[in-house]
């Protein structure tokens, strides 16, 4: 099943689309410096296991999508109106969102903030948001200021895809393989008029957070939350380091929470796709025999 390309929001949001356009339509975000083909392998997967449409963004200052204008941040709660904006472009009053890494960060803020336009919930190694101790308020802030004004040299280029990949693999914060990092990879690149690939991505987005919720901000948001929730925690993610995890999950009122073997980037490892797949199906099976009993 191969991808479609869209472009949503008044030309701000690229997207890719698998499935048939009158099926139901799933809308899926993607992690920190990633883009809408971290689901090109589990996108064709659920498109036909449940008959669905899913429509994957490319969120601001990644993939193809335009970055923000000069002087502009990118926080998380920051997306939370463009995605909303993606959703009535799609013609959709509400939607089940398949969220990874900081996409599952932004899919809990709008399901606390929006309920009404969200169905449920796929959370892929990855809840809320990132937290600071009170404090560290000023802390964070300074070494972000220092992180801004520091001088940095022009972006690197690459002679070839499989360069870039090599980059991405040896210099990713989360450990990530060749095969599972092309896709992203592929997507990220523009090309040269000497044909050398650059980065697409805003380099702004590896500024340091300005600041970040304390743990209090974040555990009454996601206590917000009334959709249904399937969270996925990889045995080798990110999820394990967070202080929060566990309190975060028990105020979630209808959360099932599944631990599955596998890297950050589980959902799109070739031999972790099909377990992937098979548990968001398991759920999404028993949330419709619930809503008809």
């Amino acid at each position: 099943m191969r991808a479609r390309e869209m472009i949503l929001g008044e030309g701000r949001l690229a997207a890719l689309s698998w499935g048939d356009d009158a099926a139901p339509t799933w809308v899926a975000l993607h992690g920190w410096l990633d883009n809408a083909a971290t689901f090109s392998r589990l996108a064709p997967a659920l498109a036909t296991a449940l008959g669905i449409r899913l429509v994957a963004l490319d969120l601001p200052g990644h993939g193809h999508s335009p970055h923000r204008g000069a002087g502009a941040e990118y926080p998380l709660w920051g997306y939370v109106p463009d995605v909303l904006d993606a959703v009535d472009a799609l013609e959709l009053n509400s939607a089940t969102f398949v969220g990874h890494s900081m996409g599952a960060g932004i899919a809990s803020l709008i399901a606390a903030a929006a309920p009404e336009r969200v169905d449920g919930l796929v959370l892929i190694d990855g809840l809320a948001s990132t937290t600071n101790e009170p404090g560290e308020t000023v802390t964070q802030l300074q070494a972000a200021l220092r992180a801004r004004r520091r001088s940095r040299s022009a972006a690197g280029s690459y002679a070839s895809i499989d360069e870039a990949v090599a980059a991405r693999v040896r210099g990713g914060v989360t450990r990530i393989d060749a095969d599972t990092a092309r896709p992203i990879v592929e997507r990220n690149l523009g090309r040269q008029e000497n044909g050398r690939y650059y980065w697409r991505t805003d380099r702004r987005l590896v500024h340091p957070s300005l600041l970040r919720w304390t743990p209090d901000q974040m555990l009454a948001t996601v206590a917000a939350i009334r959709a249904r929730v399937l969270l996925l925690q990889a045995t080798a993610g990110v999820l394990t380091q967070r202080p929060h995890l566990g309190e975060a999950c028990r105020r979630i009122d209808r959360l099932e929470r599944r631990i599955v073997s596998g890297g950050h980037h589980l959902h799109l490892e070739g031999i972790r796709v099909a377990q992937v797949t098979s548990e968001i199906v398991r759920w999404h099976q028993s949330t419709v025999v619930e809503s008809m009993s």
